[in-house]
């Protein structure tokens, strides 16, 4: 057996999120090591080529990249590979265009445009917090950020807000009733509500509920619950539909009526 990671992906091994047409070739884009799972992330060639059309092959991909015309939470990045993921900003100076990775209801990456003032920023989701071997206090986040010497208010499920410039965490959104959450796992991806209530289970999965703001409820794990804001309002702006999931019906009503306006 051969030594070494492997460098290759099927395109029907892909993740189906990435939407690659089945017909388009035999293989994809394997997305490097890097700050996301390779499964929830989106390689900055399928940004460029598949989502903002801005090269039509992957030789064209290469030559923006090497040029360093890309930039992923404010760091140039050269890799056509890098896995871009939730709640990064892709930033495409020489076209002006700043976005931010969010899900939509259906568990799908959008590129949401934003502003100046956003783009300075980003929310990450706290998974650890532990001591070095110096017995200096640090917290890890989602996007494999190391943050040391942090408030002590800050608990494992909390969101920090990130300064992108410094690195610095300059807001802290607590998990706890009444919070605002993204789903970020799960049947539920991209749905947005107010937590509402929790149901711990010692040795098994503590159960979160929560409540949009249609008043549907719904359930899921606590691993995949993502703080956003406070109150019912977002520290994000949100993509079209604001984390609302529709039915089939409620969809297919909705574009009947924008045909016949």
């Amino acid at each position: 057996m051969v030594r070494g990671p492997k460098r290759h992906l099927k395109r029907l091994n892909a993740p189906k999120h990435w939407m690659l047409d089945k017909l388009g070739g035999i293989w994809a884009p394997k997305a490097s090591s890097g700050p996301h799972k390779a499964r929830e992330s989106l390689p900055l060639i399928i940004i460029l080529r598949n989502r903002l059309k801005y090269a039509l092959s992957k030789r064209e991909t290469n030559l923006i990249c090497m040029q360093k015309l890309v930039k992923v939470d404010g760091k140039v990045r050269t890799d056509l590979r890098f896995p871009a993921g939730f709640m990064d900003v892709v930033t495409l100076e020489k076209s002006g265009d700043q976005l931010r990775l969010l899900y939509d209801t259906k568990g799908r990456y959008v590129l949401h445009p934003i502003d100046d003032d956003e783009a300075s920023y980003k929310l990450c989701r706290v998974q650890k917090q532990a001591y070095t071997s110096k017995r200096i206090p640090y917290i890890a986040t989602h996007d494999g950020r190391t943050i040391r010497y942090h408030d002590p208010l800050i608990k494992v499920h909390d969101t920090v807000k990130v300064d992108l410039a410094t690195g610095k965490v300059t807001d802290i959104i607590k998990f706890e009733l009444g919070a605002t959450v993204m789903i970020t796992k799960g049947r539920n991806t991209g749905r947005v509500g107010t937590l509402t209530h929790r149901d711990r289970h010692p040795g098994s999965f503590d159960i979160i509920h929560v409540k949009d703001r249609e008043g549907n409820e719904f359930a899921t794990r606590l691993q995949n619950v993502f703080a956003i804001g406070r109150g019912g309002d977002s520290m994000v702006e949100l993509p079209r539909g604001l984390g609302v999931k529709r039915t089939i019906f409620e969809q297919r009503d909705r574009a009947n009526r924008g045909a016949r306006e």
